[in-house]
Formats: structure tokens, C-alpha cells, sequence
């Protein structure tokens, strides 16, 4: 850990930090929700087909999940201040990439790279608070930071679509420019250096296991986009089987290593195994539906990007109003009734949501889905977050959330790309309102049946009493500091809380 500098969040240094941090995360929170408002129109204006638009929702994802517990470890050593303004300087010089982008190709290169500043930016946000505040304001920091990017994350698709209604696509990526400009004189002038005391073993990077984790994701990713449009050829199966070959080298490299990115061991406690699948069946339905259902609203619906964006907002204000009050009842009657009655709640919604097509009402049709679908994500996210964190020792919560976030984010990139084939989507489905509105309704049942397994998962996997430890006088419950998080790609990362004056 680094050496505390007891920053009280009241003083003008801390609510200096907790901007920085803010317009940090808030960066990638945006990012996570308005490009998805903006694929149509980008279809339109690169002349591309319906893998281009998975590609620039999946290259962003790829390296993101891929390198995100790489990220927060870099931090540690170099500095969390600086590894923290190198990923916004990068985010922001990949955005720019995206926003000048003359065509597909380069525009999914540069949301490949956008993805690598994420995975820096993403963990350095929460730990440069982390290793600053007092520990008596740390959970307070940590909560306001969460509040305030649930904030940025439910106007996300509105200011999304306002963009690309306006100005156009490209704005939707200019606009993180300028928000970096303000976040990195801000986090030079006003937030001090911390990293790992100098008399800790150094860890060394996990550098092969993260390459390969990407490798095998980029394999099966390309794969289950080509597959619509070159069926079972060469180019389709070759990356597939090496896809599968380099995630069995990265599990044989992980065993080996003596400072793993992603520990085996972890997994072998049982409740954590079960609840990072019950993460991989939810999230990778959220990361489905919602890449779907704007193209649903803009294609068959007719909305603008404006009105699809706004339509979205219930889903995150209601996390937004709501989850802290989720968490404090999963406190109470224990996770495994809201994790098993959170995935059925939401499978209802996407199930409504197949009413919104040709001439659908918004406020009969399209209104109630979304509520039903925002009041399941209420019930079950801030539950599971609290499950991750108490089914390991206190000292791995962050690492166990880390885990869980990348769990999510792999989840979602696996769903993107494969429902559309699932779903029979040919690659130019999205321009047809009637051929996209057949898919889509195929693709939110499936999308039900996998929330229905992540209930059925918890229910028979997850320990009503694994919030309350057996013995509290000697393991303390590690408690979530995120309570107000509202991102729909992937759970908060959260190093969790055992009291104050905690490390």
C-alpha cells in the first residue's frame, strides 16, 4: 500500500481529487453508453454492415477486459497519479482517432486503443482515491465518486444521441477531448503521487497472461462476427480453434506463474466461482440487449438517436435512485433471493421489450419494458456486488472485484458478437425493419433464457447467510464502498470497506 497522505475530502485538495477522479471515470462511463446511440447512423455514413458495428462496440471491449487487472497493478508501481493521466491523455488521443476515423478499419483500431486507456484510466480513477483519502473519508469519497458517475452514466445515451442528431457521430468521441483537457491539469496540480512503499516486494506484470487472454477473446470475437456472412469456412474456424487454444495456454500460464494477473486459486472458493457466473449470465444479457435494442428503436421503431438515448434513461435513473436501498436489503434478507429474483425481473423486460416495433407506443409499449428491466438490474447489482467482495478475505476484495468487473466485460464481448448469429442476423439485417424486428425478438428470448440460468445458478449455488460471517469477532464483512453505480456493462469495481483506518 502506498504511504497515506490524509487528504480530508471537506478541504480544497479533496474535492479537487474527487473531480479528477470523476471526469475520469466519468470519460469511460460516457463512453460505455453513447456509442451504442450512435451505431446506426455510423452504418450509414462508413456504408458498413451490421459485424462493423459489433466490432466497434467488441474492439473497445476486447482490450478493456483483457487489460484491466494489468492496469490497476501498473498504477501501483509507477505512480497512480501518472499511470492515471497517461490513460486519459491515451483515451482522449484514441477518441480523436475514432472522431476522424475515414473508415471502418481505422475507426475499430482506434476503439481498440480507446480500450487500452480505459483499462488505465478505469481502475487508476477509484485508486488514486483510494491511496489519498483519509481513511476516514475514504468510503464517503468512494461513494460520491460512484454517485457522480451513475450521474454520468444515465445521461450518457441522451447526450448521445443528442450528438449524433446535431453535430454528428464524430462528437459522440470529440467530446471526451475536452474533458480531458480539464481532468489532467487538474489531477497534475491538485493530486498528490502515491504507489507501493519501496520496502514491498516488487510484483512483477503479468504481461503473457494478459496477451494471451486477449489472443483467445480476439480468436472466438472474430470468429462469431465473421460466421453470418462466411459460415463454416477457414476464416471462421481457424481463429475459432485458436481462440480455444490460447485460452487453454493462458488457464496452463496463469497455474504457473507466481504473481498471476488472474490467481486459480481464487476460484477455488466455491461462492466466488459461483457468483462470477451468475456475473457472466447477467451481463452478458445486459451487454446484448442494450447493443440491440437502440438499433431496434432507431431501425424498426423509428426513432432519432435522440429520442432512442432518451428512451433508455428509466433503466439507469432507477439504479441511480435505488441502489443503495437494493444493497442495504440484500444486507438484510441475504443475497440469494435478490440474485435469483433480479435475472427473472429482467428477463420480463427484454421479453417486453419485443412490443416496441413498427408505430410502437412509447409509453405503452417501450416504457414499461424498461422500468420492469431497470427494476431487476435494482434488485440484483448491488447485491452481487456485495457477494463478490464478502466471499473472499478482506485484503483480496479489490482484486476479487477486479475479477468480477473483467468477468463482465468478457461476458458482454462474447454476447455481442455472438447473438446476432445466434439470433440468425445477416450482416445487413439492420438495414430491414422487418428482418432486424424477427431477429431481435429471437435474440431477447435468448437473451431471457441466459438470465433465467444466472437465476437458476444463484439460487441453488448462493448462501443466503454468505453476508453474515459465522465468527464477526474474528473475520469482519467487507462491505461495498460503490453503492450508486449505474454502468449496465459491467458490476463497479470496488475495493470494498472493512471499517475505518482499514488499509
Amino acid at each position: 500500500m502506498s504511504e497515506p497522505t490524509a487528504v480530508r475530502l471537506a478541504s480544497a485538495q479533496g474535492r479537487w481529487v474527487l473531480v479528477t477522479a470523476v471526469l475520469g471515470s466519468g470519460m469511460a462511463m460516457l463512453d460505455s453508453t453513447v456509442v451504442n446511440v450512435a451505431l446506426p447512423r455510423i452504418g450509414q455514413d462508413l456504408n458498413a454492415d451490421l459485424g462493423v458495428l459489433q466490432w466497434t462496440v467488441s474492439a473497445y471491449m476486447l482490450t478493456l477486459a483483457s487489460l484491466i487487472l494489468l492496469g490497476g497493478s501498473l498504477g501501483d508501481l509507477y505512480g497512480r497519479r501518472r499511470v492515471f493521466v497517461i490513460g486519459v491523455l491515451w483515451f482522449a488521443a484514441a477518441s480523436l482517432l475514432c472522431g476522424l476515423a475515414p473508415n471502418a478499419a481505422v475507426l475499430i483500431a482506434a476503439r481498440a486503443l480507446q480500450g487500452v486507456g480505459g483499462a488505465l484510466l478505469t481502475p487508476g480513477s477509484l485508486a488514486l482515491m483510494q491511496a489519498v483519502f483519509h481513511p476516514d473519508d475514504r468510503a464517503r469519497a468512494v461513494g460520491a465518486w460512484s454517485g457522480l458517475g451513475g450521474v454520468a452514466a444515465a445521461v450518457g445515451p441522451f447526450i448521445g444521441g443528442w450528438l449524433v442528431d446535431g453535430p454528428g457521430w464524430r462528437w459522440v468521441f470529440f467530446v471526451n477531448v475536452p474533458l480531458a483537457a480539464v481532468c489532467v491539469p487538474v489531477a497534475l496540480r491538485h493530486v498528490p503521487e502515491t504507489r507501493e512503499r519501496r520496502g514491498r516486494e516488487r510484483r512483477g506484470f503479468d504481461v503473457p497472461g494478459a496477451a494471451l487472454g486477449a489472443l483467445a477473446l480476439a480468436g472466438v470475437t472474430y470468429a462469431l462476427i465473421a460466421a453470418p456472412d462466411r459460415g463454416a469456412s477457414p476464416g471462421v474456424i481457424v481463429p475459432a480453434v485458436a481462440g480455444l487454444l490460447f485460452g487453454v495456454a493462458f488457464v496452463r500460464v496463469e497455474r504457473r506463474r507466481t504473481d498471476p494477473m488472474l490467481p486459480p486459486e481464487i476460484f477455488t472458493n466455491r461462492q466466488f466461482s459461483a457468483i462470477n457466473a451468475v456475473t457472466v449470465c447477467v451481463y452478458a444479457a445486459f451487454s446484448g440487449f442494450f447493443f440491440l435494442s437502440v438499433l431496434q428503436l432507431q431501425v424498426v421503431t423509428g426513432y432519432s438517436a435522440l429520442q432512442a438515448g432518451t428512451a433508455l434513461l428509466p433503466t439507469t435513473v432507477l439504479m441511480l435512485l435505488l441502489s443503495a436501498r437494493s444493497g442495504e436489503l440484500g444486507q438484510r434478507i441475504g443475497p440469494r433471493i435478490p440474485l435469483t429474483a433480479g435475472p427473472v425481473v429482467c428477463a420480463a423486460g427484454m421479453l417486453l421489450m419485443v412490443r416496441a416495433g413498427v408505430g410502437a407506443s412509447y409509453a405503452a409499449d417501450v416504457l414499461p419494458a424498461l422500468v420492469v428491466l431497470g427494476l431487476g438490474m435494482v434488485t440484483l447489482v448491488a447485491p452481487l456486488t456485495s457477494t463478490v467482495l464478502a466471499a473472499v478475505e478482506v485484503d483480496r476484495a479489490g482484486l476479487a472485484s477486479g475479477i468480477n468487473n473483467a468477468a463482465a466485460r468478457a461476458a458482454g464481448l462474447v454476447a455481442v458478437a455472438a447473438l446476432p448469429l445466434l439470433a440468425g442476423m445477416s450482416p445487413e439485417a439492420y438495414r430491414s425493419a422487418t428482418e432486424f424486428a424477427a431477429a431481435f425478438r429471437r435474440a431477447m428470448l435468448l437473451c431471457a433464457v441466459i438470465l433465467l440460468v444466472g437465476a437458476l445458478i444463484a439460487w441453488l449455488t448462493v448462501r443466503p447467510d454468505v453476508l453474515r460471517p459465522a465468527e464477526p469477532e474474528v473475520s469482519q464483512p467487507c462491505h461495498p464502498e460503490c453503492r450508486y453505480h449505474c454502468g449496465v456493462s459491467a458490476p463497479p469495481l470496488d475495493p470494498g470497506e472493512s471499517g475505518p483506518g482499514s488499509p
